[in-house]
């Protein structure tokens, strides 16, 4: 494990960069004119994790529930460590922590806390005796720590810069002996530490009771039942020059709450054990295993054939038909590519039912788009967003809008705020009328959405996902059998 050590000077740098405010100015009013807010999140099986293949977590589902109230969409950055995060935030490169933040003096300070979530208290992790499941109950509790006054003189493990390390500090103070306090590396994630315990690297650390509570059906070899705190605020936390922002936000907590809907999310993650241990040992989350979709392989081999990262071709996957294989829409698109019929049997499928055959009629489709804008769009980057717009909308809309970007002195070889531009201006007549379009009328949000939806979740996908050696015989086969 990386302990924390800087000299002196570094230390006080990294206070005094800890310890500035605000470096922008951006409140509600900027937020709601560029159309998004960028939320920092925690990686952890509570707040923020992939589970077949879609974004979960108790914050997630609430900065969803935020960002429609506000009208925006929502932009998520993965981030560790409080720390870093107020630092991101100060800075620009966020609008909302939305970490399970402790309100304490030290973080006044530096962000404004919104309305508090719920209220919780710190407990110790420690392990159980490896013999535990044949002890009884009283033997049991001998060998735990139940007493904090036991902690004087042993090492207990902590992430720098939260509350945890706070707390066993004013302990420390409280009960006139030291604990050895081992700050971990700030940039460690807030499940680390626990999973250290269960695992033997360490003897204990600090949790918060909700979040170790849910661990601990995860690890039964853990106890939690040691307090250590009083009662305690749980928030999220804006700049404090964002007085608009955290207004709207503290209305619209009010709203949620009143109607229960903060109530059944809440209860969805912590007051579930059972639903949360299922998640956390499936192959299908990003914590108990590596896989998005039974059809991982299949998208693999497919996406080697394009070039592309297997990740991206299941984030189109999951977009298409959230990896169901019988989803058909209201147009008659059917199969995991939810190609129509036509369109299927000119690219190679037969049989759309057949999740083999969809794929690979569905990356040959792909393929076509990206030799057609390859011609005019030689950035791969751009392109793949003319590729992605194009399997969504058709080509004809896509070369409308390229048209009106020539006529208005836009650059039809850019997507965003040029080709895009004009694709959502379709669906007025001037536009969709103008002499030089052909395909009429579209409600374009669609495709335009689409493209930024596939790559964000393309983003979150390779934060989640690691990319796995290739099994190449797997591979092989599966050609052999296509």
């Amino acid at each position: 494990m990386l302990l924390f050590a800087v000299c002196s000077s570094c230390h006080e740098q990294q206070k005094r960069d800890f310890f500035s405010g605000p470096e922008v100015n951006i409140d509600l009013d900027a937020i709601r004119k560029r159309g998004y807010i960028n939320a920092l999140v925690d990686n952890n099986s509570i707040s923020y994790f992939i589970y077949k293949g879609h974004p979960m977590g108790y914050e997630y589902e609430l900065l969803q529930l935020l960002a429609k109230h506000l009208n925006v969409t929502l932009k998520i950055k993965v981030t560790s460590g409080v720390e870093p995060a107020i630092q991101q935030l100060n800075k620009g490169e966020g609008d909302i922590i939305a970490f399970p933040l402790t309100i304490n003096k030290a973080r006044r300070k530096q962000v404004t806390f919104t309305r508090p979530h719920f209220n919780t208290y710190q407990v110790l992790v420690q392990r159980k005796p490896s013999n535990w499941k044949r002890l009884m109950l009283n033997q049991l509790e001998e060998n735990m720590i139940r007493n904090p006054a036991d902690l004087i003189g042993k090492e207990v493990h902590v992430i720098k810069g939260t509350s945890y390390e706070i707390r066993l500090k004013n302990l420390s103070e409280e009960l006139g002996g030291d604990i050895i306090i081992k700050e971990d590396t700030i940039t460690a994630e807030s499940e680390s530490l626990i999973r250290k315990v269960a695992l033997g690297e360490i003897d204990y650390t600090v949790a918060d009771h909700t979040m170790a509570r849910v661990n601990s059906a995860y690890y039964p070899n853990l106890d939690v039942n040691t307090v250590l705190s009083v009662p305690q605020q749980i928030a999220w936390a804006v700049r404090s020059n964002s007085p608009e922002l955290v207004k709207e936000i503290d209305t619209w907590l009010g709203k949620i709450k009143a109607d229960a809907t903060f109530m059944v999310i809440y209860n969805r993650y912590f007051k579930s054990p059972r639903t949360s241990l299922v998640r956390m040992n499936s192959d299908y989350s990003s914590f108990g295993g590596n896989k998005l979709s039974p059809y991982d392989e299949m998208i693999k081999v497919g996406a080697e054939s394009l070039g592309w990262d297997w990740r991206l071709l299941a984030s189109v996957v999951y977009q298409e038909s959230k990896f169901t294989l019988h989803s058909e829409s209201w147009a008659g698109a059917k199969g995991l590519m939810q190609l129509m019929p036509a369109t299927a049997k000119r690219f190679g499928a037969k049989d759309l039912s057949d999740p083999q055959q969809s794929i690979h009629a569905g990356v040959n489709y792909l393929k076509y788009l990206d030799k057609y804008w390859m011609k005019s769009v030689s950035d791969p980057a751009e392109r793949l967003k003319f590729v992605l717009a194009s399997y969504n909308a058709g080509l004809a809309h896509i070369i409308d809008a390229r048209k009106l970007c020539r006529k208005y002195k836009k650059d039809p070889n850019v997507w965003d705020e040029n080709v895009e531009y004009f694709l959502l201006k379709k669906s007025e007549p001037k536009y969709y009328r103008d002499p030089v379009t052909n395909a009429g009328y579209c409600k374009c949000e669609e495709p335009v959405n689409y493209v930024k939806d596939v790559l964000d979740r393309f983003e979150q996908y390779k934060y989640h996902i690691k990319l796995p050696a290739f099994d190449e015989q797997a591979v092989e086969n599966l050609k052999t059998a296509r």
